[in-house]
């Protein structure tokens, strides 16, 4: 049996699954009260094989799991870039290290002689891809974790013209050496004032590196190029907008407490209206977030040289030019909402009340969420795709189900043998690395209980199960070099020595071709 290191994930977030359950939008995953025995299987006593697409926790804590439910079973794990971690590496925060601790743990399952990365192979049907229904044949089963790609949009004038607008997704991924974002070369010297749309952590983030001494940013594993573009910055006063309020806003308690503590970075109180007058009322996770908003921040708003803020209550309607740049963004305009029926209430919703406003800006950043995009060639296999949620549909618990749309099952639906999905592509873009990992075991709990309950799989009597042996050589054709767990290791050495050089942890490659240069 697949031993594994106690405990397999970060104290942090251990403890941010309590902490962050009142907040998470996602429906509860239900309990399966369904019992096996873990033994070989009863058909041919040969492996489990499994292949999972996407390497970042969600894949990560699958593996994890099945690797210790079902005896024997084998990972391969696919990753179109050549290094592994998804959002460990390209989504948490540079100041967040202890975040990243879980890499620790992801390392333990790679070392697995049960399981192996295949990094720099891409799945899907454009040249130098390698098409999904080529694994297929080989697998009992396969696991879609490859997260959310694609960036949710306002669809509102003047976003897609003007200079200066830039999601936040493209924001956090080149700070953290994205390779598909290492060109954005974002502009913070047009001006000093920037707006940040949405009150999600991420929205939190963005503002916190765009306000944070340099000189501490230096020490993280942040790229030196963002940390040269950030050197240049006029920005000095941060606007992060949401069309509701404080008490429904996505934000947890130590993004915003942290932003309140930076030093010499001064917080524009809130509209006092918006908090309930008594706050010891409300549960403690919310009451928390008003106790820190009601404080605000010790520095002064007269000698801070930079400030920021929650503005509430404002849905963006236009991106403005500059009265002395066509091209560059001068401005937003927002309409005022209220919040019916009640302020209070965390699902109240905002309705626009016709009045505007306009806010000044030469900079602007959309941070609206992320959503999830059908996998090249799985409609082909029948893999069905709710492109207005985001999501493969499925039972809650990782089963894929030919559902035309949402979540179910309807009674009339059904489980695509051996098709199982886990994290942002299961669920939606919510929660946190500790709410992902609670979401993969569910999914893991599930592909134990059919593979002994002897549930129809990919397959059925007559797969070869030979995994990345008869992928291989379709794989090297198509796309190219492979990238080991091994070559990985090189891959981190040189990077970590890079950043010793210059007093970090690591200093990341941002292109593939540098990445892949250093195994030669």
């Amino acid at each position: 049996m697949f031993g594994f290191a106690k405990p397999w994930v970060c104290t942090r977030c251990a403890k941010s699954i309590a902490r962050t359950s009142y907040l998470s939008s996602q429906i509860s995953i239900p309990v399966q009260r369904r019992r096996y025995t873990e033994k070989p299987h009863p058909k041919d006593g040969r492996p489990f094989r499994m292949a999972v697409i996407g390497s970042g926790p969600a894949g990560f804590y699958t593996s994890y799991k099945v690797m210790s439910k079902i005896e024997n079973s084998v990972v391969d794990m696919y990753e179109h870039l050549p290094v592994p971690f998804g959002l460990v590496r390209f989504g948490v925060a540079p100041d967040h290290p202890e975040v990243k601790n879980c890499q620790d743990k992801f390392q333990e399952v790679a070392e697995s002689p049960r399981f192996n990365f295949i990094g720099n192979i891409s799945i899907g049907n454009r040249d130098g891809e390698l098409p999904l229904e080529t694994l297929a044949p080989h697998y009992d089963a396969i696991l879609f974790a490859y997260g959310a790609s694609r960036d949710r949009t306002l669809n509102i004038p003047g976003e897609d013209t003007l200079k200066g607008i830039y999601s936040a997704r493209a924001f956090v991924g080149w700070y953290n050496g994205l390779p598909e974002y290492s060109d954005l070369a974002p502009d913070l010297t047009q001006g000093e004032e920037a707006v940040v749309i949405g009150q999600g952590n991420v929205a939190l983030d963005v503002a916190r590196i765009l306000l944070q001494d340099v000189d501490v940013l230096r020490s993280t594993d942040i790229t030196e190029n963002a940390i040269e573009t950030l050197k240049r910055s006029r920005v000095r006063r941060v606007r992060v907008v949401g069309r509701r309020g404080p008490l429904q806003a996505a934000f947890t308690i130590k993004e915003v407490r942290e932003l309140v503590k930076l030093p010499s970075v001064a917080f524009h109180p809130i509209d006092t209206s918006l908090i309930p007058e008594d706050i010891t009322k409300l549960p403690r996770p919310p009451r928390r977030i008003m106790e820190v908003l009601k404080k605000g921040s010790t520095a002064s708003l007269q000698t801070a040289p930079k400030s920021w803020s929650l503005d509430f209550c404002a849905s963006p309607k236009l991106f403005k030019p500059s009265s002395s740049s066509l091209g560059q963004l001068g401005s937003m305009s927002f309409e005022i909402t209220t919040l019916t029926p009640d302020p209070f209430d965390r699902s109240a919703r905002a309705v626009g009340t016709g009045e505007v406003k306009d806010i000044p800006a030469s900079l602007a950043f959309r941070s609206i969420g992320y959503k999830s995009e059908a996998l090249p060639g799985a409609a082909e296999l029948g893999i069905p795709f709710d492109n207005s949620m985001g999501i493969i549909p499925n039972d809650h618990l990782g089963r894929v189900f030919d559902l035309v749309e949402g979540w179910g099952p309807p009674i009339n639906a059904k489980h695509i043998p051996g098709f199982y999905c886990a994290g942002w592509v299961k669920r939606g873009p919510t929660g946190v690395i500790a709410s992902t990992m609670d979401d993969a075991f569910s999914t893991a709990e599930s592909i134990a209980m059919d593979w002994y309950s002897q549930t129809p799989f990919l397959n059925a009597g007559h797969g070869d199960g030979q995994g990345w042996d008869g992928v291989k050589g379709e794989a090297l054709r198509r796309c190219g070099r492979r990238v080991s767990w091994n070559d990985w290791k090189k891959i981190d050495a040189i990077e970590k020595e890079k950043g010793k050089r210059n007093g970090k942890e690591r200093e990341k490659f941002t292109r593939v071709d540098d990445m892949l240069a250093v195994l030669d």
